[in-house]
């Protein structure tokens, strides 16, 4: 059975996908704006400490687990602790937390795919750029972003569709290295700007009295998020590695790929925004509304706002690979339909999800429940409630529920030796992560207040 399934071809395709995955627009949008709204440093270290203390350890036990059992997310945790399928329930969580994710997440990623051609336009015709009321018009519309979408989710339908090693490994060793030469480019280009040095230190030179329990709460939660954990990617892509992969190794130099794409995100943002006077605590709109902007003030700045679009679309494909290929993975190997069977199956369910969501924001912004739209609705539960929980139940499983040696034998496998690292490792997924991930989820639910 296990010969019949697709693979990665190489180590370096597994760790190529694997930060693709976890490169998102979390990377590009999220990651500046939080750290422009929590003070820029400060929040910067704190979200690297949240990384090492449980981005880290669930990332290496969703890896371990995946290969282990060298299945779906569902088959993996219903069968990698005997007589306690009903772990089973992690890999359900992570298809309902794609589909959750993918709902909302592909109407924004229509938005900066539809940048594209629209800066390219005002660049070549030589016309202001893009203004808030375009991105308003555009997020709250009703045909343009819907098709925006389905394009989207077409495109990245038909990726997954060529399957693993053809279809995922090649597209993702090709993103990722257009992406980090784009994001380069913009970074020189920023840095070169009068005052640039200011975007420098705000993002370099920590203020610790902007620390609070929330802003280190948050840097947890988008560490979780970040690093596409709890939500099935990772041990999904995990069963696709080959054994000669060194987990921990592959795992921590994902780990800093991800922060270094963040960290080039933020150079060329930051000293950008303080060139020109612009507030670094923006919000999301930073992306949309403020890019344009201040890239306009800059000699061929219209040029480097397509760059940026593309490089945030780029950014936006590999982690959309990894979620639909979770509910493909599952749909594949439980109820053994064909892949591109399982892909029109899986790209329906998105768009059906995706409708309310992205009207939500338009013409149904009236409909609430829980007092919030669809699309605010599905990103809250997949937040606060799908990926902690997802998470914890994940370090449970490796920690507590399989035998240690059994675990580290598969951490082991491929090393020449037994590394020290591995035992540490170990006690931070069964001690360290799991507590951080109850405040996370706790802090979702406003038990620490605001």
């Amino acid at each position: 059975m296990e010969t019949q399934r697709d693979g990665f071809a190489s180590s370096v395709g597994a760790f190529t996908a694997t930060v693709a995955s976890a490169v998102g627009l979390g990377n590009i949008w999220k990651f500046p704006y939080l750290a422009g709204v929590n003070g820029g440093a400060a929040f910067v270290l704190t979200y690297l400490l949240a990384v090492a203390l449980v981005g880290l350890p669930i990332l290496v036990a969703e890896h371990a687990i995946g290969r282990k059992m060298r299945q779906d997310a569902v088959a993996s945790y219903a069968r990698v602790v005997p007589k306690e399928g009903f772990w089973a329930v992690i890999g359900y969580a992570g298809i309902v937390a794609a589909f959750f994710i993918m709902a909302f997440y592909s109407d924004v990623a229509g938005w900066v795919f539809s940048y594209i051609p629209k800066s390219l336009i005002a660049a070549i015709r030589g016309t202001a750029p893009l203004e808030s009321k375009a991105f308003i018009s555009l997020s709250s519309g009703t045909w343009e972003p819907l098709l925006w979408q389905a394009g989207v989710v077409v495109f990245i339908s038909i990726i997954v569709l060529a399957g693993v090693s053809k279809g995922i490994e090649r597209a993702t060793k090709l993103t990722m290295l257009i992406l980090l030469g784009l994001l380069i480019l913009c970074d020189i280009r920023a840095l070169t700007l009068p005052g640039a040095f200011k975007g420098v230190q705000f993002l370099f030179e920590p203020d610790f009295s902007k620390l609070s329990g929330a802003v280190i709460l948050s840097a947890l939660g988008l560490a979780f998020f970040k690093l596409s954990l709890g939500m099935g990617t990772m041990t999904t892509y995990g069963s696709y590695m080959p054994h000669t992969v060194r987990l921990v190794p592959n795992a921590s130099r994902v780990a800093l790929a991800d922060t270094l794409v963040s960290i080039l995100a933020g150079l060329a943002i930051f000293p950008a925004v303080f060139a020109f006077g612009f507030e670094p605590a923006s919000g999301p709109s930073l992306l949309f509304i403020s890019i344009p902007a201040v890239f306009s003030k800059m000699p061929l700045g219209n040029y480097f706002t397509v760059l940026f679009f593309l490089l945030s679309a780029l950014a936006a494909t590999g982690a959309m690979i990894s979620l639909i290929e979770v509910p493909v993975a599952w749909l594949s190997g439980k109820m053994n339909l064909k892949r591109p069977t399982a892909v029109l199956i899986t790209a329906t369910g998105i768009l059906v999800l995706g409708l309310p969501a992205t009207l939500s924001l338009g013409p149904w912004a009236d409909v609430k429940l829980f007092n919030m739209g669809f699309f605010d609705l599905l990103d809250y539960i997949q937040q606060n409630l799908l990926l902690p929980l997802g998470g914890l139940a994940i370090a449970l499983v490796a920690g507590w529920r399989l035998p240690k040696a059994e675990f580290l034998r598969e951490l082991e496998t491929a090393e020449p030796n037994k590394p020290w690292y591995i035992p540490v490792l170990y006690t931070f997924i069964k001690f360290i992560a799991p507590a951080l991930i109850i405040l996370v989820f706790l802090n979702g639910f406003g038990v620490f207040g605001k």
